[in-house]
């Protein structure tokens, strides 16, 4: 089965690769660094050319609100257009768990903006949203740092490994399209301040990390509901337990 890795060459893409290639599918890159561009659309057709799946983990390499949301939407049409054209019969993007209960966020906001051009595509499709990759807890770390100290919400943290990521993906990507969203989340949920502890402690870094109600998740306030699944959707759990993960680091 030929199947497409829009943003191949990021840290997801890399890894789902290889688990497909390693599953006898036919897995190629799509990126700029292959000659696909899915904002002008060039390389597109070719790339998708005989696809069954194409899985979209691209990251705006934008900044700005309204920059994230046009690429986001810009290049989901795109994609979507040209899938449509060369015959694709699962489109499965990756974003985020929660994004829809996080309007303070520009970036969760064009997210959800992508699952709506999905959805109202008519391409058969699967949704998977994922919480935080445990690998993202050094750039949260330093976003809420201030006066050298981490000041963060309490709020409940679900990370999930890059490798639970890439093996969802792979799995949803062989298979029939749910036309639905499904969550992904790692096995362990605390609140945020603990995990930035483990992680701080686990590097050697001294900072100290202030429970903080007022802190705010890149610009956005955050509930016990905004980062993790709530039921709403299918739910998928990762294997990679966060000890398991800094023991491999």
């Amino acid at each position: 089965m030929k199947i497409v890795v829009v943003g191949g060459s990021g840290q997801v893409g890399r890894q789902l690769i290889r688990l497909l290639a390693a599953e006898g599918h036919e897995a190629t890159a799509a990126s700029r660094s292959t000659g696909v561009d899915t904002i002008s659309g060039a390389g597109l057709a070719e790339a998708l050319a005989g696809a069954h799946s194409v899985v979209d983990v691209t990251n705006a390499p934008v900044r700005g609100d309204d920059e994230v949301l046009a690429f986001f939407t810009t290049s989901t049409r795109n994609l979507l257009g040209a899938g449509r054209a060369a015959g694709v019969r699962h489109h499965i993007p990756l974003t985020i768990v929660g994004a829809d209960r996080n309007p303070g966020s520009g970036y969760q906001r064009a997210k959800v903006a992508q699952e709506e051009v999905v959805a109202a595509s008519g391409v058969p499709y699967t949704i998977l949203r994922a919480t935080q990759f445990y690998s993202f807890l050094a750039t949260i770390a330093d976003a809420a740092t201030v006066d050298g100290a981490v000041r963060a919400p309490a709020a409940a943290f679900q990370p999930v490994a890059v490798e639970d990521v890439a093996a969802t993906l792979a799995e949803l990507a062989a298979g029939d399209p749910a036309n639905a969203i499904v969550d992904l989340a790692g096995p362990e949920k605390q609140p945020m301040t603990q995990f930035l502890r483990r992680f701080l402690d686990a590097i050697g870094d001294h900072r100290k990390v202030i429970e903080d109600p007022a802190a705010t998740y890149f610009g956005a306030p955050l509930t016990d509901e905004s980062l993790v699944p709530t039921g709403t959707y299918a739910e998928r759990i990762g294997a990679m337990s966060f000890a398991d993960w800094l023991a491999r680091r």
